[in-house]
């Protein structure tokens, strides 16, 4: 018995711990409900899950910002012998970031129609927190303001992933410039830095199954699994679509950049467990990073791919935020027509762009767009009840979109360090698709 738990992996500790913080929660819930447990005894449960997961948290994030700085700085210094490729590495990153949430988009309009999650669903009055996210106006000058750190301690302290990203591009071109013994003693401070903090991230995913565990025991203790009956329609729709879009978008394009797909989810099985249970795309971050880097993908593309996906190619947020505005608007018995659909759609593509640092960033733009196109606000109080289980999904799909982006590009600079023949041994067990 205690020979089988020492075999176990991180990844089945982290669903061990999932499947236990679920039964904890719904233990709790329960007990509340039928009056075996007290109010302040449920409060200092939930506290006491709040500290655990917070506090591993707060170790994962103080990993990124150095993490980032550092692996971005010696990818592009490293290689300033052609400065070029960094531009042109950036400008595919992007045409794939825009092809991907497109889809993603069209996905999630399909799904909300054809299953209509909001016919019949009967809406609350929208609250004081919903009227000040749909006051949060996204403008494309606050957009770009945003990209532009005025200070890398301001943004690192914020945990600001795009500004650092930013300073990070910069200061590593300018250190391409610098001849001599200073660049070498810089390149070699911050390649140190890389290998302490990969270190370091090994570490604290020693306390993940913690972590993992008191974050969804606290998300199912504070809102039962009753709550899922209610909107259960909208949560099997998100479910649902984003599954489908992983087989229709993701599977392909792995396929046609020739991406070993049983290898790939081998890789990112871990991250994306850490992502969904703890509904926080910054905690998978580092680790996808390495394992990323494990997997064949040199350290300058993931250092600037995955970091700026997390603003720019955030798919699983995109899928849902097609399908919870045309749910607020069957909810609210307005029909829209494939025109005003489609309006809706660029709308979201140009606002949700860059504000991934926004606190409850997919919230404020759905919001934002429902007052835009003249729909109720009470639809996003709705929302409100299961977004933590919606958050769940969108961000484990959002992780592994951008992990996948890293690979294609990096396939499509030639540098994926996967054997040809290794690719086809691992894909040869795959059913054929054609």
């Amino acid at each position: 018995m205690i020979s089988a738990i020492r075999r176990l992996s991180l990844s089945q500790w982290i669903l061990v711990a999932l499947v236990a913080g679920i039964l904890m929660g719904w233990f709790i819930s329960h007990s509340f409900d039928n009056g075996s447990l007290s109010g302040e005894a449920k409060a200092n449960w939930l506290l006491t899950f709040k500290m655990m997961s917070g506090a591993f948290l707060h170790l994962i994030k103080c990993i990124i910002v150095p993490l980032i700085f550092s692996t971005l700085v010696v990818g592009i210094a490293g290689h300033s012998d052609d400065m070029k490729a960094v531009g042109r590495m950036a400008l595919k990153a992007i045409i794939y970031f825009e092809i991907a949430t497109t889809a993603a988009l069209f996905v999630g309009l399909g799904a909300v129609n054809l299953i209509q999650p909001g016919a019949g669903v009967v809406m609350s009055k929208a609250s004081a927190e919903v009227e000040k996210m749909a006051a949060t106006k996204v403008t494309v000058e606050g957009v770009v303001e945003h990209l532009t750190p005025q200070s890398f301690f301001d943004a690192a302290a914020r945990n600001d992933v795009l500004q650092v990203v930013v300073y990070a591009l910069i200061f590593g071109i300018s250190l391409a410039q610098v001849k001599g013994k200073p660049k070498e003693t810089m390149l070699a401070f911050f390649e140190g830095m890389t290998q302490v903090m990969f270190k370091f991230t090994g570490i604290v995913m020693l306390f993940a199954p913690f972590g993992v565990g008191a974050a969804i025991a606290g998300t199912v203790g504070q809102n039962g699994l009753g709550i899922l009956m209610n909107l259960g329609k909208l949560v099997l729709t998100l479910y649902g679509a984003l599954a489908v879009f992983v087989l229709i978008v993701l599977i392909p394009a792995m396929l046609i950049a020739r991406i070993p797909v049983r290898r790939f989810f081998r890789t990112i099985r871990e991250p994306a467990l850490l992502a969904f249970s703890t509904a926080n795309s910054e905690a998978a971050l580092p680790d996808a990073m390495r394992l990323m880097q494990k997997f064949g993908v040199p350290q300058r593309i993931v250092s600037f791919v995955l970091p700026t996906g997390y603003s720019f190619n955030l798919d699983g947020s995109t899928l849902h935020l097609a399908v919870a505005s045309v749910f607020v608007a069957q909810a609210a018995g307005v029909h829209l027509d494939f025109k005003t659909q489609i309006m809706m759609m660029l709308t979201l593509m140009m606002t949700s762009k860059g504000v991934a640092a926004v606190p409850r960033a997919t919230l404020v733009i759905l919001s934002g767009t429902l007052a835009t196109f003249g729909l109720p606000l009470e639809g996003v109080a709705l929302i409100l009840g299961v977004d933590a289980f919606l958050d769940m999904a969108r961000t484990s799909v959002n992780l592994v979109g951008n992990c996948l982006a890293s690979a294609v590009v990096a396939r499509w600079e030639g540098e994926l360090n996967i054997p040809e023949r290794e690719a086809a041994e691992d894909d040869s067990k795959l059913p054929d698709l054609s």
